[in-house]
């Protein structure tokens, strides 16, 4: 049977463009053609089934044999979160995979001295395991190499399903365009989430801001905040949006209840017990005494800060369930959402994978959960309160749970779309930025219920005492977002600018297309140098349009394990490319210590490659008749390379090193010159304060720019310009003939997020 126009299933093979990927497929799997409703940028899609009368809340089916073929996949290591993993063979499947990319290779491109064209010939095929009725499928995989479809519904009581639409399978030769039109294709028929292209952004990413968390963890204050911000605007990076982390709630522990505190964290034993702020958060608040006049409590405080202090923004965390042990039962102020205490019951796979022991705690402590009709009240009355003392938004963690409480209510999937319903409709109505970022949610029941939410943490923590972790958040962060940027913007989470990784998560941050937000061990412990390359005098950042992923040249390889490859991550701005390479190499996931490990102590230098071709959409951004030429500017070395089309410029790294490359087309001009605006040559995304490039051809040859920012303005030009004008008036420029590097000087201007017009003629 063919499906599509590139992929059939025929005697026990399901083959790709001719190309076996799985063998063996057992005859109760069936193949149903999908219908993308994207005209032609979609055509070789199906949706992997099976046949059976088998009842059960949870079944494995496997479907087929998978061998030697790369592939990349992301699974859930944790209860919270994803992680990458790469093999070749249907063994290597982790529990909880939630997404799967394999390398197919034609073998006719594959002899030595064709890389390129091997690297042209590769058909990448995407498997996405989704949701079906009130199940949720995953992939994994079992001794004998077989890929299996692992589906569960969360509830005893739910355990019949249909399974002809439990895994999307797609192919392509550009392996961003198939997991993006996968994507939307699902979404076309689940019709239960959004595309990331479809929602609104809020406002929070275009700036500066700052997190309490490292800084005081749940012993947070209003005067403590008051410091924080103090120091980073006297330090000349004023931060436009601040979260309150974990602590401003007022929460309590049942008299039975068994305390349980990780490193640094909240006790997770702790219920909510009211709605409004705890005393710290209050005008003169004293423990244990409540204060119910509005203006002397959270509205008090906000108002203050943003009175004193140039913020736009103002978030607030709280769980899913209102705190991490849910909502008290049997309690005055909260009896009007009627919660009731349920114990969370895991899935096999996650446990198999990890041992949690916060979801341990939360287990054995038990979660005051809401009564579903009635969640939205409870989502409504929390954040029309919150949005009555001026906070702008929410970060709303430890979504995950839902899933583990779907017994008696449907199952998971149900569960946690009337969560998220409810969740999102409360958002909608009361921060009309749509104020969210979305946390600890990285199960298929969330992204696959999310209509509106548009960002969220892409990985496990910033752990600044961990120094193995460091590598690790960087390589999880950017993986992962090769699926999880489908459906949100990508947060990065906070780092200390004052830290031995500090420059490596910043340079990470500013080629993530993300937020950049810090915090640290307490208020005045920061590094303005850094900072003043990722942040503009005004508070805003020079952030990149996209998502920021590997490159492909990096989907299969392993950076964190092989000891041989570097991680190149690529993203774009308005006319230039930027990527950012990492050695990560030393520590990763452990499948035997079921844990993040360290895996060598003294990883080497490695040296690779790149190429204009790394940033995949650069000719998205060139101007008409790109010829394929580029500049690369390297942002530590401060060189300026030209590289003809396809050529290739080395990096080498020591362990935990970064370099960013600006990458810029080259505009062959009518006078048979050449230029490439480079940008803010001191701040990591350099094109990211471009914002307009016309090329004019009259009596010279001119190039009218508009940018953003300040400081050293850079460009490349084969030849010397005549003259340079910034808003009408003549400056001085210098020139290297060398490189053809010439650079003006733009000063502070007092209009915030000013656009300087500048002319360059030839």
């Amino acid at each position: 049977m063919t499906v599509g126009a590139g992929i059939s299933v025929s005697d026990g093979k399901l083959t790709v463009y001719g190309n076996c990927i799985l063998r063996d497929v057992h005859d109760y799997v069936v193949i149903t053609p999908a219908s993308s409703g994207l005209g032609d940028a979609l055509i070789n899609g199906a949706f992997i089934g099976v046949r059976s009368d088998q009842k059960g809340s949870r079944r494995v089916f496997p479907v087929g044999k998978l061998e030697e073929l790369r592939f990349m996949c992301l699974f859930r290591h944790k209860f919270w979160w994803m992680t990458q993993w790469m093999g070749a063979s249907g063994k290597d499947i982790p529990f909880e995979t939630q997404f799967l990319v394999v390398e197919v290779c034609d073998d006719t491109h594959l002899d030595e001295g064709s890389k390129d064209e091997a690297e042209q010939s590769i058909t990448y095929a995407v498997f996405l395991p989704i949701l079906e009725g009130d199940f949720r499928a995953v992939l994994q995989g079992n001794e004998q190499n077989e890929m299996e479809i692992c589906l569960e519904s969360g509830d005893p009581a739910v355990d019949k399903f249909e399974g002809s639409h439990l895994v999307f399978v797609a192919a392509g030769s550009d392996p961003y365009d198939v997991i993006t039109n996968s994507v939307k294709t699902v979404e076309k028929h689940l019709q239960t989430f959004s595309h990331r292209e479809k929602k609104k952004m809020p406002d929070i990413l275009n700036w500066f801001g700052w997190c309490t968390w490292d800084a005081f963890y749940t012993n947070v204050t209003a005067e403590g905040l008051k410091q924080g911000l103090d120091s980073l605007e006297k330090g000349g990076t004023p931060p436009k949006f601040v979260i309150i982390d974990d602590g401003w709630q007022s929460v309590g522990m049942d008299p039975t209840g068994i305390e349980f505190r990780s490193d640094y964290t909240a006790n997770f034993a702790d219920r909510l017990i009211h709605i409004k702020e705890n005393h710290k958060f209050q005008k003169n608040g004293k423990e244990g005494h409540r204060v119910d006049d509005p203006a002397l409590g959270l509205r008090y405080v906000v108002s203050e800060m943003k009175e004193r202090h140039p913020l736009k923004y103002v978030y607030v965390w709280h769980a899913i369930t209102g705190y991490w042990g849910g909502v008290k039962p049997g309690i005055t102020e909260m009896e009007r959402y009627e919660p009731k205490l349920v114990h969370p019951i895991s899935s096999p796979g996650v446990q198999s994978n990890d041992y949690c022991e916060v979801l341990q705690s939360i287990t054995m402590n038990g979660v005051g959960l809401v009564n579903p009709e009635k969640i939205f009240d409870f989502y409504n009355d929390l954040h029309s309160y919150l949005a009555s003392a001026g906070i702008d938004g929410v970060k709303v963690d430890a979504q995950s749970i839902v899933e583990t409480l779907g017994a008696g209510h449907g199952g998971r999937v149900k569960l946690t779309r009337k969560f998220y319903q409810a969740l999102e409709a409360s958002i909608s109505s009361n921060f009309h930025d749509n104020g969210i970022i979305a946390c600890m949610s990285h199960n298929t029941d969330s992204l696959y219920s999310a209509k509106s939410a548009a960002v969220m943490r892409a990985s496990d923590d910033f752990f600044p005492r961990d120094p193995a972790s460091h590598t690790i958040h960087i390589a999880s962060v950017a993986y992962n977002t090769i699926f999880n940027g489908e459906f949100m913007q990508p947060d990065w989470d906070m780092f200390h600018s004052l830290h031995p990784m500090a420059e490596y998560h910043g340079a990470a941050r500013a080629v993530g297309g993300c937020a950049i937000y810090v915090s640290s061990d307490k208020p005045g412990q920061h590094d303005f140098n850094l900072l003043k390359k990722l942040v503009l005098p005004d508070g805003s950042v020079l952030r990149a349009k996209l998502p920021g992923r590997p490159t492909r040249d990096c989907l299969f390889s392993d950076p964190v394990r092989d000891g041989k490859s570097l991680l190149k991550i690529w993203n774009l701005n308005d006319f230039t490319g930027v990527i950012g390479v990492f050695n990560c190499q030393g520590a990763g996931w452990c499948g035997v210590r079921k844990k993040m490990v360290s895996l060598d102590e003294q990883p080497g230098i490695i040296t690779g490659f790149v190429r204009a071709r790394d940033v995949n959409y650069l000719p998205q951004v060139a101007e008409n008749g790109w010829t394929g030429d580029s500049i690369l500017y390297s942002h530590r070395g401060g060189e300026v390379r030209y590289l003809p089309k396809n050529a290739s410029m080395s990096v080498t790294l020591r362990p935990r090193e970064y370099e960013v490359f600006t990458v810029v087309p080259v505009k062959a001009l009518s006078n048979g010159a050449k230029f490439a605006p480079i940008g803010l040559m001191k701040m990591v995304n350099s094109g990211g304060a471009i914002k307009e490039l016309i090329y004019e051809y009259e009596k010279t040859t001119t190039i009218s720019l508009k940018v953003r920012g300040c400081g050293l303005f850079g460009a490349f030009s084969s030849t010397q310009p005549q003259r340079i004008m910034v808003d009408s008036q003549e400056v001085e420029f210098e020139y290297e003939g060398g490189c053809g590097l010439v650079t003006i000087a733009l000063r502070v201007h007092e209009e915030g997020q000013y656009l300087w017009n500048i002319v360059i003629e030839l």
